[in-house]
């Protein structure tokens, strides 16, 4: 970026750069604790952010994603191997997958699964755009934001069901030990990106996001 002329960056980080969260919704403000590598490596780009501003002016805003999820019309999502829970349960409904595995279901949550924060991918990319032209205007120098629906957020359980719903097919599940490094909880407060990026999520409804993943997988099974 020094050697292109590139003085300003909007870098994908993660809600994982908090661990635990010690209250609810989390703040940007809130201890920074990650309980993964994941989260780990995430922050420490971030603070290699903070020190490149220092060293040689670069500016730049950090989002923090709060599960992104749901697709468009032209893109969804696909991995090999796939890590994420919406995925993974729509291939069950599909039938290329014999079960959903829930890992962990003794959680202090109402349901004793992970809950978690969903953002439509499309509400991400209108993060972004508004970020850049923070940057560009000069309204925005080095600034992190959370980027998620806030509420209470959805269990692993209530996503299932969900998507039980929107699909109209069975869905069998497994239920497996806890994963080291999840939170029980993870819900964001966007309240500072709503109040400096003017941004505020449009498709929050996670059925709405689930639906748009299953017309996605369904059209782009056919060609």
């Amino acid at each position: 970026m020094r050697s292109s002329g590139v003085s300003q960056i909007v870098f994908s980080s993660t809600c994982a750069v908090y661990g635990e969260p010690q209250r609810l919704p989390i703040a940007e403000t809130d201890p920074l604790l990650p309980t993964s590598p994941y989260g780990e490596t995430k922050l420490v780009l971030e603070r290699a952010l903070q020190w490149y501003r220092r060293a040689y002016g670069l500016r730049f805003v950090s989002l923090r994603y709060f599960n992104a999820a749901g697709a468009t019309t032209r893109h969804g999502e696909r991995h090999d191997p796939e890590p994420h829970l919406i995925p993974l349960v729509l291939q069950t409904a599909a039938g290329l997958k014999p079960h959903v595995t829930i890992f962990g279901t003794d959680y202090p949550t109402a349901d004793g699964t992970c809950i978690r924060d969903y953002i439509h991918v499309s509400d991400l990319a209108r993060a972004h755009v508004l970020a850049l032209d923070a940057l560009s205007s000069g309204t925005c120098d080095a600034e992190v934001y959370n980027l998620g629906c806030g509420g209470e957020g959805y269990s692993v359980r209530a996503v299932i069901d969900i998507a039980r719903e929107v699909t109209g097919r069975a869905i069998s599940i497994m239920e497996g030990p806890r994963r080291a490094g999840d939170p029980a909880v993870l819900v964001a407060s966007s309240e500072k990106a709503t109040r400096e990026l003017q941004w505020a999520p449009e498709l929050q409804d996670l059925r709405v996001i689930v639906d748009s993943a299953w017309r996605w997988m369904r059209e782009s099974a056919k060609s």
